[in-house]
Formats: C-alpha cells, sequence, structure tokens
C-alpha cells in the first residue's frame, strides 16, 4: 500500500471496503458496480453500498415475502417481485427507523439520495434487459426545499484568520499544541478561503503539487480530474511560510509529499481537518455552524461579488454543471439586483431640484459685465 501515492492508496482502500459490503449483498449486485466501474467514483460506490444494504434489510425485516430466505441468497428474479408500493413503503420507512439498537432519520436530501442509488440499480439491470420490470422509476424523487447558503462574512473571515494568528480564545489543552500547529492551521484555512477547495481536495495536496513562482497549484477533483488552481498573494505568502517550517518535519515513510502533515507526521486526514476548522470557527461570536464546505461557498461568494462571472466561479469550484453553481448562488445575484434597483431613481429628489432651480435663477440674474 506504501507504494501507492496517496489517491492511488484511497481508491484502493475504497476497492477493499466495497468488497466487504458486497458480501452482505445478493451475490447479483457485483455485476452492477463493475458495470459502473467507468461511471461511479469509488467513494460514490460504497455510498450506493450501504444504501443498498438498507434497502435489502428493510425487505427482508418487513415484508413475510422477503423473510424465507437470506439476503446474500437473494436472485436477481427479485427485482422483478418489488414492486412500486414496496418502495413507497420504504421511502416512508426512511423517516424513521432503529437498527441495531440505533435510531436513524432521514430528511428529503437523504431519502433522495437513497432513492436516487435505487434507481440507478434498477436502472442497469433493465436497459440490459436482466430484468422485466423497473418499479423504481415510476417513483417521484422527494421534492427538495432550496436550503440557505450559510457562508461567512468579510469580518468575520477576518476575525477567524485573527483568531488563528494570535491563538485566542483557545482552552489551555488547545493552547498546548497551538505553537506547533498555529502556521500549519493559518495555512489550511487561507487555502480554503483563498481557493475554494474541498476539504478532501487539501487533504490530498502533495509538496510538488505547489508552484509558488506561478501561484498556482495542482489538486485532484471528484472523480480524478486534475486540475490547476490559482492563487493569490495572500495564499502564496500563507504557503511560503508554511513550507519553510515544512521543510523542518521528518515525515513518517509513506507520508514525505504529503503538503499537511499531523501531529503524528502523517498526512492529515478529512476528519482531523474538519476538526481543526470547527475549533476555531466554533469560536467566532456567530450562530453560523461552519464547515470546511461553507468556508468553500465564502470563497465562491466573494469571487462572485468580485467579478459577477458564474462560469468562473463554476471553474474555480470544479463544478461541472454551471446551473450547480448558479443555484448556489442565484441569491448573490438578487442582492445585486435589488441593490441597484434601489439605487436607480426616476427624478431627483424635490430638496435637490429646488436647489438647482435657485442657483440655475441666480445665475440668470447676474450682471455679465460683473
Amino acid at each position: 500500500m506504501n507504494s501507492l501515492n496517496y489517491h492511488e492508496s484511497l481508491k484502493a482502500k475504497n476497492v477493499i471496503k466495497l468488497r466487504e459490503l458486497l458480501k452482505k449483498l445478493p451475490s447479483f449486485c457485483t455485476d452492477y458496480f463493475i458495470g459502473k466501474n467507468d461511471v461511479i467514483a469509488s467513494r460514490t460506490k460504497i455510498a450506493y453500498a450501504y444504501d443498498l444494504i438498507v434497502f435489502f434489510e428493510y425487505l427482508h425485516d418487513s415484508d413475510d415475502k422477503f423473510k424465507n430466505c437470506p439476503i446474500t441468497d437473494y436472485k436477481i428474479d427479485i427485482l422483478d417481485v418489488i414492486t412500486r408500493n414496496d418502495i413507497m413503503y420504504y421511502m416512508e420507512y426512511l423517516s424513521y427507523y432503529k437498527k441495531d439498537g440505533k435510531i436513524f432519520t432521514n430528511d428529503e436530501r437523504g431519502k433522495a439520495r437513497k432513492l436516487a442509488s435505487l434507481k440507478s440499480f434498477y436502472h442497469y439491470y433493465f436497459v440490459n434487459e436482466m430484468i422485466k420490470t423497473n418499479p423504481a422509476d415510476l417513483v417521484p424523487m422527494p421534492k427538495l426545499h432550496e436550503k440557505e447558503i450559510i457562508r461567512l462574512d468579510i469580518n468575520e473571515v477576518v476575525d477567524l484568520l485573527d483568531l488563528v494568528e494570535k491563538g485566542a480564545k483557545l482552552t489551555k489543552g488547545e493552547q498546548r499544541f497551538f505553537d506547533k500547529n498555529a502556521t500549519r492551521d493559518f495555512t489550511i484555512l487561507t487555502v480554503m478561503l483563498g481557493t475554494g477547495i474541498r476539504v478532501s481536495e487539501c487533504v490530498g495536496l502533495n509538496i510538488s503539487d505547489v508552484d509558488l513562482d506561478e501561484f498556482r497549484f495542482k489538486v485532484r477533483r471528484k472523480g480524478g480530474k486534475e486540475s490547476i488552481i490559482y492563487f493569490g498573494d495572500e495564499v502564496c505568502d500563507a504557503l511560503s511560510n508554511y513550507l519553510e517550517l515544512r521543510e523542518n518535519i521528518i515525515p513518517v515513510e509513506g507520508h514525505e509529499d504529503a503538503l499537511f502533515l499531523s501531529m503524528q507526521n502523517k498526512r492529515m486526514s478529512v476528519r482531523a481537518m474538519e476538526n481543526m476548522v470547527s475549533k476555531y470557527t466554533g469560536k467566532l461570536n456567530t450562530l453560523k455552524h461552519i464547515t470546511p464546505h461553507k468556508l468553500r461557498s465564502t470563497f465562491g461568494t466573494n469571487l462572485y461579488r468580485e467579478t459577477n462571472d458564474i462560469y468562473l466561479v463554476a471553474d474555480f469550484l470544479g463544478h461541472k454543471d454551471v446551473n450547480t453553481t448558479r443555484k448556489h448562488y442565484a441569491s448573490i445575484s438578487d442582492d445585486t439586483r435589488r441593490k441597484a434597483i434601489m439605487n436607480f431613481k426616476l427624478r431627483e429628489d424635490m430638496d435637490e431640484e429646488t436647489d438647482t432651480v435657485k442657483k440655475d435663477s441666480s445665475k440668470n440674474n447676474e450682471n455679465p459685465d460683473d
């Protein structure tokens, strides 16, 4: 595993994880995941596998016609036995259920994702003529209500970076590690706020990816595509300062090229980076719950306000479909239009008009010989 780079190692771990999950599913499910190798990312396949496990466990535990056989022994013809109503009842079940002593709930977005995975699953077998029916296609997707985009205001960004630089408001326990991690943490937050990269992309950054001379670095996007991201002076200065310290750290074998290291001198994990962001943002005087994704939204907001170019924002954020970007930042456009129309006047204020008339009148009465 150590001979692989970070991204290859992560993909290999996902492959192993998927194999473990497939042991809980009917054997015919393997055909689906192999058939989708070039279409679905490895992390998405794991999410789909979890969703399918929930679906088949629901069928097995709730319906007499599916109880007599272990889930792993189900044959593909069971898909033609499952009806539209079975799936509709499953969607209702997802609202609230207990499993192994734990309570699980799903809002409209959770249900939508699980139904999307089921639709993809059924569609594969149906178009390949391995089943005769596609009841999942008959179930409508839940209506999703737009969520308010949470982002940091300009003054909150300033407060956050000041807080990380000075270590203010930290507990005694947090202060113990502050001196060692302050430059690293400040750099991570500056990179996220200054480029809009995802936390997984930030974790995957290597020293060899960074080009300070050209103000850019290389990131691996979702789906494995590599992109070049450019950054400004503030990000460049933060990276430059951090790299000076990074040169004096001896990393664990296999983590030599990792840009951001943990206290154990290994590449930071996504969870560790999320916890670091929460530690600092939780001390801001705000009711907002700020995650790394909210820092990404903050960058997108600021870039759009600065450029008014939705295509540029989409490119920086790595959105394949500009409509995804437009949906998230439409409220900014509305805000801009609202401010513009409030400053638009058909007539000047009457007081201003009166003053203008008086000035013009006095000019007309002046003696041209004076």
